[in-house]
């Protein structure tokens, strides 16, 4: 088990090297995305409209933060449980996304495009979304504003604290 302190932009290069259970402290630019944001993503792909975001090489955080109390960049901002995104993975996995944030397994077929696409899966500690929020810099929405705590939000993590749940060698800590 070791322990990284790496960006974003650092994650797809630093996929191999990253094994189950190894600690990251992550910081950069993330995107959270839910159900209702990722299939408002799909329309759009569907309808050959501009995505919010940059899919190659981004972070997408299952999350949908609480308001910001007065002082601080964003509200609670706990994960979301990952297994509901599971039919909108795969194909943003082969656009290029580099990792994938949230608590909870994934499917076989999440699994199989983690390591087809180099990519790595990290959980976030679920209850704690009030002590994530504190490694949080940054937060503002960026589209689907309608969809409230669901929009996609542009974050900016500072050393925020993951552990490497699968990795793009087929480590998997949920296997028994």
């Amino acid at each position: 088990m070791a322990e990284y302190h790496i960006t974003t932009e650092q994650l797809k290069e630093f996929a191999p090297t990253l094994n189950v259970r190894d600690r990251v402290y992550l910081s950069g630019v993330v995107y959270t995305s839910r159900d209702a944001a990722h299939k408002r993503i799909f329309e759009y792909m569907e309808q050959g409209k501009e995505l919010p975001f940059r899919m190659d090489g981004a972070v997408i955080y299952y999350a949908g933060p609480t308001p910001a109390k007065p002082g601080m960049a964003i509200g609670s901002c706990g994960p979301t449980t990952s297994s509901r995104m599971d039919r909108f993975a795969p194909k943003l996995l082969d656009m290029g996304l580099a990792a994938m944030v949230g608590k909870g397994e994934r499917n076989q077929e999440v699994i199989d495009s983690i390591i087809r696409n180099q990519a790595v899966y990290l959980c976030a500690i679920g209850g704690a979304g009030a002590l994530a929020c504190k490694h949080i810099t940054s937060c503002k929405v960026i589209a689907f504003d309608d969809l409230g705590c669901e929009s996609v939000k542009e974050l900016i993590f500072d050393e925020f604290p993951l552990t490497v749940t699968i990795d793009c060698h087929g480590g998997n800590i949920f296997e028994h």
